[in-house]
């Protein structure tokens, strides 16, 4: 593989993409944070960008849609391997998630990644995010 081909650590499927941009389009600037669990689970969960505080314990998988995906420095010592794919099915998202009223939710779903996605990934860390 070569450096011009990136390896993203988070992707979205169509539906969650067509959710991403409802939200968007109605809520302006949002983000993504992957819940580690509490009442919620363990949960995509997104939020208006100006509402959410990223702490310097998160780090930035990448962006879906353009829109910023972030998780915990620990739960990413977990997921690490695992590329996270996002959808959106029908059900109840997150109770202080923006996609709540909508009778959809965002879901993880995931697959490891293969050698030589990891030997790429390794030369290219994620980004802490700014505290």
């Amino acid at each position: 593989m070569t450096d011009e081909k990136k390896v993203a650590r988070v992707v979205a499927t169509p539906a969650a993409v067509d959710l991403i941009d409802k939200l968007r389009a109605e809520h302006g600037d949002v983000i993504f944070h992957q819940s580690g669990g509490c009442c919620d689970g363990s949960a995509p969960m997104m939020f208006p960008q100006n509402e959410f505080m990223v702490g310097g314990s998160d780090v930035k998988l990448g962006s879906i849609a353009d829109v910023p995906f972030y998780m915990s420095e620990s739960q990413f010592e977990y997921w690490q391997h695992t590329q996270l794919i996002i959808d959106a099915v029908p059900g109840n998202g997150g109770m202080f998630s923006l996609e709540r009223p909508s009778g959809l939710r965002f879901l993880t779903r995931s697959r490891l990644f293969e050698d030589d996605e990891n030997a790429w990934l390794e030369t290219h860390p994620v980004e802490k995010a700014d505290a």
